[in-house]
């Protein structure tokens, strides 16, 4: 927690952004950026002794170039984002793991708001979800979006897309596709903003909906990012059905996931974010196999496993 604290801390007060352009003791820093020399060197000799940044001979503190891409605000690898919605969100509800230890998860959380209610609550909290999501997605999605096997597909639905990293992703690697981003009406103005950013009018669009209660717009290709590892199987296989019932026949899904080993001992970020899972959703994080399971349930045939370089791996079912 130390750690996860520095590193959110020196992302959110600039540190990471002013090293990225120049080394420096923690003096100058500090003065540069208006922050209290003494708290801002004993973070930065943590940091240094994690191995997040290093110190040269003469006391000047840089980003080693390994670790620019994850530090530099401005790089879509950044994990600035992330640490902030885990900070503002996941460690608070940390301490329920006692609880479920004891009484369990479903009497804890008789008494707590569902997950969405809580990340949506407000437009701040809307926009620090909605950031944290585009870092874990956009990146890894120009991996996965060659596995994905997308031309020749026409449009996608991308559900519970967020502001739209995967939709951008496939839509800037694939003439011809469009991509509607299914989510939340509150999520709807931060949709339109990437359409701005990104020039992708008439390409990418928003439909307003709840996947668990309304069926999905029909489409040749159903995305789910980080979705279906948020909720129990019953749900899981739910949303695999309404996904069948959505695809024309030839069509496919996409699975887009942290995935657990065969044998469960790992990888280390997958079980540390099952537990995650835990406590912000009421899913876990699953094997391919077990995906394959659901798919298998839900209609899907001929499925295939494509792993990237990352944490965030591809399962693909098809509709014949």
């Amino acid at each position: 927690m130390y750690a996860t604290t520095a590193v959110h801390l020196a992302d959110k007060h600039g540190v990471f952004g002013f090293l990225i352009t120049q080394e420096a003791p923690a003096g100058k820093i500090a003065s540069e950026l208006g922050l209290d020399e003494e708290t801002l060197d004993r973070l930065l000799v943590l940091l240094d002794s994690l191995g997040v940044i290093a110190r040269n001979e003469h006391g000047a503190y840089y980003v080693p170039a390994e670790m620019a891409p994850f530090l530099d605000p401005a790089s879509p690898r950044s994990v600035g984002g992330f640490l902030s919605h885990v900070m503002n969100s996941t460690v608070g509800r940390l301490p329920q793991l006692d609880g479920y230890l004891t009484d369990g998860k479903s009497a804890v959380d008789a008494a707590l708001p569902a997950p969405f209610e809580v990340m949506y609550k407000t437009p701040k909290l809307t926009e620090e979800f909605l950031a944290a999501m585009w870092e874990l997605t956009y990146d890894v999605s120009r991996e996965l979006v060659p596995l994905a096997g997308l031309d020749g597909v026409r449009h996608l639905v991308d559900i519970g897309g967020a502001s739209g990293p995967f939709c951008v992703a496939a839509l800037e690697a694939t003439p011809g596709l469009k991509a509607t981003v299914y989510e939340l009406p509150e999520v709807g103005p931060y949709v339109a903003d990437t359409v701005e950013k990104y020039g992708l009018q008439g390409r990418l669009d928003f439909a307003a909906g709840d996947f668990h209660n309304d069926e999905f717009p029909p489409t040749e290709c159903v995305a789910f990012g980080y979705i279906l590892s948020g909720w129990t199987d019953e749900t899981g296989l739910e949303l695999l059905r309404k996904a069948h019932r959505a695809c024309d026949d030839g069509g496919r899904v996409l699975i887009m996931d942290r995935l657990f080993d065969d044998d469960r001992r790992g990888p280390l970020p997958t079980a540390v974010m099952n537990v995650s899972m835990h406590v912000e959703a009421k899913g876990r994080h699953r094997t391919a196999a077990e995906f394959i399971g659901l798919l298998e349930s839900a209609g899907f045939v001929d499925c295939e496993v494509h792993r990237t370089t990352q944490d965030k791996q591809l399962v693909i079912g098809f509709k014949r």
